[in-house]
This record gives C-alpha cells, sequence and structure tokens, in this order.
C-alpha cells in the first residue's frame, strides 16, 4: 500500500497485492488497484483492472502538463467518486 494523493478532499492509495507461486497448484495472479476516499461524503471506491489504468493515465496526463494544482487534481478524482458506494468506517 502506497498513499498517493493526500488533500482536504480525497485520498488516493495504490494497493498491489503480488501473486503466488505455490509448489503445487495454480500460481495467483498478481492484482491491483486504487482506493480512492472522498472525505467530504465519507465514501470509498476501490477500482482495479480497465478502470484502475483509465484513472492511472488520466492522473499521468495532468502530471505530464506540469505541477498540477489541487483543484486540477481534485476534479478530475471527483469524476471517480461518483461511483462511490461503501460508506467510510472508523474503527
Amino acid at each position: 500500500m502506497q498513499m498517493l494523493y493526500n488533500s482536504d478532499s480525497f485520498a488516493v492509495v495504490a494497493i498491489d497485492v503480488p501473486g503466488v507461486v505455490p509448489a503445487e497448484g495454480p500460481a495467483t495472479p498478481a492484482r491491483g488497484g486504487f482506493e480512492i476516499v472522498d472525505k467530504f461524503a465519507r465514501k470509498e471506491i476501490f477500482i482495479e483492472g480497465a478502470l484502475a489504468a483509465r484513472f492511472q493515465q488520466g492522473v499521468q496526463a495532468i502530471a505530464a502538463q506540469g505541477p498540477a494544482n489541487e483543484e486540477e487534481m481534485d476534479d478530475f478524482i471527483g469524476g471517480f467518486t461518483t461511483l462511490a458506494q461503501q460508506p467510510l468506517l472508523l474503527h
């Protein structure tokens, strides 16, 4: 797990789960994605696969334009949190 972004509105964590190659039986493929927490809506979403790839490409495109400001990055991330259904619970 690696914290990639943290603002007043959002937190983004990259999660990588390495694959396992057992002595016997089939290997488990590596998996990964991004957990996005919307702090104001108090909801989170985990994206993986094609959606995670699209998210990563979008962030890279913003970064390639030069230093991104927080508002620009928050607007982009906000487009993904509209899918969030999981309420954020603190333990």
